[in-house]
């Protein structure tokens, strides 16, 4: 079975950091492009970043850009989501999910999500 499992997520203070994780499982995880989203109440969901495992290719949406960094351990079949001076603005649940290559780098579209993670972060 394809699972996603995302941890890491909780209360923070504004400034500080939290390291999100996604361990994947039951797909060629070199195959396929791991994208964080993340949904803030009353909001819609958004991309936040996504990375290729096979070649390192990473995006970023502009309001991250310079405080999070997408990473990739292939031997883990993990993604981590280094998250540094965090805002009250990036309070959400946090979501990963993943996309076949054939859909292109960083694609719209996702085949298999997480459960959510928790990010609150206080002002």
């Amino acid at each position: 079975d394809v699972q996603l499992q995302a941890s890491g997520g909780g209360l923070v203070q504004a400034g500080g950091s939290l390291r999100l994780s996604c361990a994947a499982s039951g797909f060629a995880f070199d195959d396929y492009v791991i994208a964080w989203f993340r949904q803030a109440p009353g909001k819609e969901r958004e991309r936040v970043s996504c990375i290729s495992s096979r070649d390192g290719f990473t995006d970023y949406r502009d309001s991250v850009k310079g405080r999070f960094t997408i990473s990739s351990d292939n031997a883990k079949n993990t993604v981590y989501l280094q998250m540094n001076s965090l805002k009250p603005e990036d309070t959400a649940v946090y979501y990963c999910a993943s996309a076949s290559l054939l859909r292109g780098l960083c694609p719209i579209e996702y085949d298999y999500w997480g459960q959510g993670t928790l990010v609150t972060v206080s002002s």
